[in-house]
């Protein structure tokens, strides 16, 4: 891969975005390298949980990469909004939890893949904004549509309609973000978090994370039969047993995937 890195430490991936001199902008093969990625994890029943951050202390993503949409004429504007859009689907889609570890600036579709992401930690000098309007766009990967979902309606017009940058402090006042940390803490936490995430049973995460996602956009009563069927799924599992005689024995369960 040209312009991500990927590792796999025990059950956790991590994706790293390798753009850091153009601040980690999303170009083309950038985000067929990231789908691509997602593609293969997606059914790797070894990845337990996915961590997704830029490369250096500075920029998560700066979003589309203008200079590049500078060179298109309006049909391939069209395709590579598309394009970015269906990146930050499959990010979203994952049945396994996708951590942001955002470790500087999320504007324009940086914060919109963060948006996509299960869990969001981002270091003190982060900041957040959806600044389309200014260039004359709105945004096109979910941002209008995420962002109201997470923070509230009012205050995510706020920030489309002025492209209002927001510090870290206050994006976790808000809810848009889990915790603060010191930068050179990011990935420590962010890796901690993961790993707490591995230990559980995988079919149940997967399960949970079904159930909740479904389940948001649903009534009570639909999203209670959504979370029924999930927990059925759990019922036959050899981790289910597994939990229940780790819990008689008083030891810790090994999980299996099974």
């Amino acid at each position: 891969m040209r312009w991500i890195e990927t590792h796999l430490e025990g059950h956790i991936a991590q994706l790293i975005l390798k753009r850091k001199d153009a601040a980690n902008a999303l170009n083309q093969e950038m985000l067929d390298e990231i789908m691509e990625t997602f593609h293969g994890w997606q059914n790797d029943l070894n990845v337990r949980a996915i961590v997704i951050t830029g490369d250096g202390e500075k920029v998560f993503s700066a979003g589309a990469d203008l200079k590049e949409r500078k060179t298109m004429n309006e049909s391939e504007v069209k395709k590579a909004v598309a394009k970015i859009g269906e990146m930050v689907n499959t990010v979203e889609r994952m049945p396994i939890p996708v951590i942001a570890a955002i470790n500087g600036a999320a504007i324009g579709g940086g914060l919109e893949l963060a948006l996509a992401c299960d869990l969001r930690i981002a270091s003190e000098n982060s900041k957040f904004a959806l600044t389309e309007t200014g260039l004359g766009i709105i945004p096109g990967a979910g941002g209008t549509q995420r962002l109201p979902r997470t923070i509230g309606v009012q205050r995510a017009k706020e920030m489309i309609f002025t492209g209002k940058k927001i510090e870290a402090s206050l994006a976790y006042d808000w809810g848009l973000i889990l915790s603060v940390v010191p930068s050179r803490s990011l990935m420590v936490e962010a890796m901690g978090l993961a790993e707490a995430i591995s230990k559980n049973a995988p079919i149940a995460i997967r399960q949970a994370k079904k159930a909740i996602n479904n389940g948001m956009e649903v009534d009570l009563n639909t999203g209670l039969t959504i979370e029924k069927k999930a927990y059925e799924m759990t019922i036959p599992t050899k981790d289910r047993k597994e939990g229940l005689q780790a819990f008689k024995e008083k030891r810790n369960p090994v999980f299996k995937g099974e």
